[in-house]
């Protein structure tokens, strides 16, 4: 059984930082793309950032390149996500997902799956 745990949410005052952290289990972790979504109350879910399994591949957001930076430790079979210089914006629960297949890491669809979700307040 496949999970997907992450942590390192709470509340941060504009201008600082958080580190989010995803913890997966019943996987081969190295051989899977991982990436970071998040969703605001009434938006849909949004891309943020990717690694691709062989790390060759990094993509952000344009909303949080210069801020975000996502990592993996496969030894860990964690990926994480520094965030830096947080703005209110940026509030939302964050998801880790992994399992790419498909034509766009952009897309919520094409990944199989899915963290419960860690909430991120900025506060203004």
């Amino acid at each position: 059984q496949v999970q997907l745990v992450e942590s390192g949410g709470g509340l941060v005052q504009a201008g600082g930082s958080l580190r989010l952290s995803c913890i997966a289990s019943g996987l081969t972790f190295s051989s899977y793309s991982v990436a970071w979504f998040r969703q605001a109350p009434g938006k849909e879910r949004e891309f943020v950032a990717v690694k691709s399994k062989s790390d060759s591949d990094t993509r952000y957001a344009d909303s949080v390149k210069g801020r975000f930076t996502i990592s993996r430790d496969n030894a860990k079979n964690t990926v994480y996500l520094q965030m830096n210089s947080l703005k209110p914006e940026d509030s939302a629960v964050y998801y880790c997902a992994a399992n790419f297949n498909g034509d766009s890491y952009y897309a919520p669809p094409f990944w199989g799956y899915w963290g419960q979700g860690t909430q991120v307040t900025v506060s203004s």
